[in-house]
């Protein structure tokens, strides 16, 4: 049987996720503890486990076909690979971040400091459309002890709540990058594969709609619909439902969670009653 290879991430949250997100897309995977690498039971479809900052060069030399990477990663060290999807979980910012007793005005006060980073090619190239110039000092693995110790005057590293750096007197000055999980594709994919990948994609945006979508159901007067279905358009349009009260009727449709909080309080006013808002497992279009 002809299956795509997919990277993830060997351990960690992007780890996780990443194996939930093929899961909701209804993929098995028979893993075994310990494995480096598995298989579906249900999907053409093989998991490697590697090495976050190994997988670009697995990409490129197309050991395997596709992954599930941060896009810091892909930006650092693989530029030249396909970005096919963003897949909006493991969200993070790549940032310089200085001790807290330090008076920083701007990116310029970098300029000839000493740096340490996992990040270099990122670094370097913010720094150089700023016109700075700073020694860069690549360490893999924890960075955050480096100013403490006199190693380097800042750092730049992943960061996502702050709390390291706060628990290592230093302060996020300069985000150079947002960063999020995202789908790469190996240059050197095979046709046969590439149709296999395009499968795995539509469960994906199935699955990515779902949870950026909610099912909105409410109980609005008849007088006030029309208003009601302005402030909510669906996909194409709502259903709309007589109740068994006369003069009303229940308004189904799907919007984005995040705009159902911007209009909740004109929905209100426009008379809309008993809203719920219902999860969606799949969304296909």
């Amino acid at each position: 049987m002809n299956r795509i290879r997919i990277a993830v991430q060997k351990s960690g949250r992007l780890h996780e996720d990443s194996l939930k997100l093929l899961k909701d897309a209804g993929i098995s995977i028979d893993n075994g503890r310990e494995q480096l690498k598995a298989a579906s039971g249900n999907f053409p479809l093989e998991i490697f486990y590697l090495r976050n900052g190994d997988i670009p060069q697995y990409l490129r030399d197309g050991v395997v076909d596709a992954a599930i990477i941060g896009e810091n990663v892909l930006v650092e060290k693989g530029e030249d690979i396909i970005m096919a999807e963003k897949l909006g979980f493991s969200k993070c910012r790549v940032s310089l971040a200085v001790p807290k007793a330090l008076k920083y005005s701007g990116v310029e006060d970098l300029q000839g400091a000493r740096i340490a980073t996992s990040y270099p090619n990122t670094v370097r190239e913010y720094l150089s459309k700023k016109g700075v110039t700073a020694d860069l000092h690549i360490i893999n693995g924890s960075v955050e002890i480096a100013p403490n110790i006199g190693l380097a005057d800042a750092i730049c590293d992943i960061v996502s709540s702050g709390s390291t750096l706060f628990k290592n007197n230093l302060k996020e000055v300069e985000v150079m990058l947002k960063s999020e999980a995202v789908l790469a594709v190996s240059p050197k994919i095979s046709s046969e594969r590439d149709e296999i990948l395009k499968k795995l994609q539509f469960r994906i945006q199935a699955v990515l709609r779902a949870r950026n979508s909610k099912y909105i159901l409410m109980n609005v007067p008849n007088e006030k619909m029309e208003q009601v279905i302005k402030l909510l358009p669906g996909m194409k349009s709502p259903t709309v439902l007589p109740l068994a009260e006369k003069g009303w009727s229940s308004l189904h449709t799907v919007i984005s969670e995040e705009r159902f909080w911007e209009v909740i309080d004109e929905l209100k006013q426009n008379g809309a009653e008993g809203i719920l808002v219902v999860p969606i497992e799949k969304m296909v279009l």
